[in-house]
């Protein structure tokens, strides 16, 4: 949770606490069913709480996060509140999650992630380099046994294990210009083959 959200559960939770007390003075006279209304009320307020501070992970693992296909051989891919696609893709029967990234030269994957497909990364020559935003590193050029993404399968797939720290993978260039035609239309990223 954020500070802000603590800040407004702290706020909310005080203002319940005062119109409750409030409520509790007004009504000496009928404690057991007002303290029953007050516990109602009070279970009603924590569940709108609750629902309120799950919003945001509810809305990302909705639908939204998923690519639908639309068709044989064409995937839509729905733009991300921050502004990217991501896309999972199976690749030597391991599900490897990636962000979208036209200015990414190759596919790169983590070391992680070229672990969980398969890899050792420990044992690859790393014998390029890649200017990020992280400055230089070190990248070993491997080459993927299958990639599957919806109906569509490549096989011997060019890619690079990046040697440096990184967040998550990148689908860049190098698989993406195997689609005919890549098209991003009303917050949607279209790959057509």
């Amino acid at each position: 949770m954020s500070s802000d959200n603590i800040a407004t559960l702290i706020y909310m939770s005080l203002l319940g606490l005062a119109i409750g007390g409030w409520l509790f003075l007004q009504s000496r006279d009928s404690i057991g069913r007002h303290l029953q209304h007050a516990m109602i009320w009070g279970f009603l307020f924590l569940g709108v709480v609750a629902a309120y501070g799950l919003w945001n992970d509810v809305q990302r693992s909705t639908v939204r996060n998923q690519m639908v296909q639309t068709g044989s051989g064409q995937i839509a891919v729905p733009r991300q509140r921050d502004g990217h696609y991501y896309l999972t893709l199976d690749i030597n029967g391991a599900a490897i999650p990636f962000v979208v990234d036209t200015g990414a030269t190759d596919m790169v994957l983590t070391r992680a992630d070229a672990r969980r497909a398969g890899l050792d990364p420990d044992t690859l020559n790393y014998i390029g380099t890649a200017n990020t935003a992280n400055g230089t590193v070190r990248t070993a050029p491997v080459r993927l046994d299958r990639v599957r993404l919806g109906d569509i399968t490549d096989t011997n797939v060019a890619a690079t294990v990046n040697g440096g720290e990184m967040q998550g993978s990148l689908l860049g260039m190098g698989y993406l210009q195997r689609w005919g035609r890549i098209e991003i239309t009303g917050g949607e990223l279209i790959l057509t083959r």
